[in-house]
């Protein structure tokens, strides 16, 4: 044997070829230095695999144990830190696979039978994403739970809401935060759907054709917990979008709490003081000693960029391929893998942030009466007399005018001064006009009244169990 085939030997393709790869390009083909996360679903599919194989004749009884005995033994290798793993061997695939062939012999080499690293690799993504999902799913469960918690005890503290960053009208800081839990419910119920579609097997694909073993497919995706087969050999090695669809969920969960980010910044803030994070998730400044920054908030805000351009560089990386396997499909994984880093980390840090938040009801109320919030009510509260709501607007419209001519809120309005604007108005016009006036008037489903807060939050704590 050459010299450059001795130093080829390690790669498993390497006979046809008459040179050895060089430093640089071993290098810059590799996966292993990240993919290598992927071990457990590697061995949890072999193992299927040589299951299958047995079963159907193709794997002899003594290859299968010996297979089953090698690769536990190297998932033991592996958890205890004891695995070399070797860029000469580019992937956790061939990584393991020569590993196991040293510890079993032949055996080991007869494991790969019916199978290519194309749609080995498709499957362990798969298998590695579902955990991830079922993962991901339970944190966001978790994050839900302190937000209903939290809008339990603030049912009664009055928020004023915003619309274009501008005093609207005043609603329950607890109907509030459940506006999130809304959004988080629908990003599990997005997660739940996609994880569907990674749960299908590519195993058995093969490189691109299928092959010519009479394999069991469906008894490996049995053996897995998979719900199908993929059905089409060219799409099942090729077809990363299942990648694509979670890290769109993710944005999505990552956009949420970017969202949810941004106000909590905002009422940390001087100008609002509506809250106060607990002091483990803030950080001071290096030369302002009166300064408490929300960092964890606004890292999240910025981590969410990062999450949204992972999802445009795979769209951008499946756009121009060909049928079936490319090489490019190597770059699918660390961007997923950062994802779902990302999202954990975040989902956990917020759970623990939000369950230590501190209100300060007075300072919601003080600026509820700031931007006269109730001036909706008022013109309801004339529609209801009779008059039409177009010209109840223009009459709340002059009446806000003068209040704020005066500097005082609509409701220190005297009711004479309200009975020049319209003689509809009475005395008990000051009781649509007061905060929790407006709230309890809003007792319509998904409304803000405090008594549907608590329905909604009863709904969510029997959803949530």
């Amino acid at each position: 044997m050459s010299d450059n085939q001795l130093a080829n030997k390690s790669q498993a393709w390497s006979a046809l070829f008459s040179e050895p790869m060089s430093d640089l390009v071993k290098r810059y083909t590799a996966s292993v230095g990240f993919d290598q996360r992927l071990w457990r679903a590697d061995i949890t599919g072999s193992l299927a695999h040589a299951e299958m194989l047995a079963a159907q004749g193709i794997l002899s009884a003594e290859d299968h144990a010996a297979i089953q005995r090698g690769l536990n033994e190297i998932a033991a290798e592996i958890e205890a830190g004891q695995f070399e793993w070797k860029l000469d061997l580019e992937d956790v695939h061939l990584n393991i696979e020569a590993r196991l062939t040293e510890r079993v012999g032949i055996a080991g080499k007869r494991l790969h039978t019916g199978r290519s690293r194309n749609d080995q690799v498709a499957t362990d993504v798969r298998l590695w994403l579902r955990g991830e999902i079922d993962e991901i799913s339970g944190l966001l469960g978790g994050l839900q739970r302190v937000l209903v918690e939290q809008a339990d005890r603030h049912a009664d503290v009055i928020l004023p809401g915003f619309t274009h960053l501008q005093v609207a009208q005043p609603v329950s800081f607890g109907h509030h935060l459940l506006a999130y839990v809304e959004m988080f419910a629908r990003d599990s119920e997005r997660l739940a759907d996609a994880r569907r579609r990674v749960n299908r097997l590519p195993l058995g694909a093969a490189a691109l054709a299928g092959t010519s073993y009479p394999l069991d497919r469906e008894r490996v995706a049995r053996t897995l917990g998979m719900e199908a087969c993929s059905q089409n050999s060219l799409d099942a090695v090729s077809d990363r979008d299942f990648a694509i669809e979670f890290s769109a969920a993710a944005t999505l969960v990552m956009l949420h709490i970017s969202r949810l980010s941004e106000e909590l910044i905002l009422w940390m803030s001087q100008n609002f003081g509506f809250i106060a994070l607990p002091d483990a998730f803030c950080t001071g400044s290096s030369i302002m000693p009166q300064k408490k920054n929300p960092d964890v908030p606004e890292l999240a805000r910025g981590k969410t960029g990062r999450v949204v351009g992972h999802l445009v560089g795979l769209v951008t990386l499946m756009k121009g391929q060909p049928l079936a396997y490319n090489k490019d499909n190597q770059e699918d994984k660390e961007p997923l893998f950062d994802t779902v880093d990302t999202l954990k980390d975040t989902l956990r840090i917020f759970a623990d942030m939000l369950a230590g938040l501190r209100v300060k009801p007075e300072a919601m109320r003080a600026a509820a009466l700031k931007g006269h919030a109730t001036a909706t009510d008022l013109a309801d509260y004339l529609v209801k007399k009779g008059l039409p709501f177009r010209d109840a607007h223009e009459v709340v419209a002059h009446a806000v005018k003068t209040a704020t001519q005066q500097g005082v809120d609509l409701a220190a309005l005297t009711l004479e001064q309200l009975q020049t604007f319209d003689a509809r108005v009475e005395a008990d016009v000051f009781d649509v006009l007061s905060l929790e006036g407006s709230l309890n008037a809003r007792n319509v489903l998904g409304g803000t009244a405090p008594a549907q807060v608590r329905a909604q939050v009863a709904r969510h704590r029997t959803r949530l169990a």
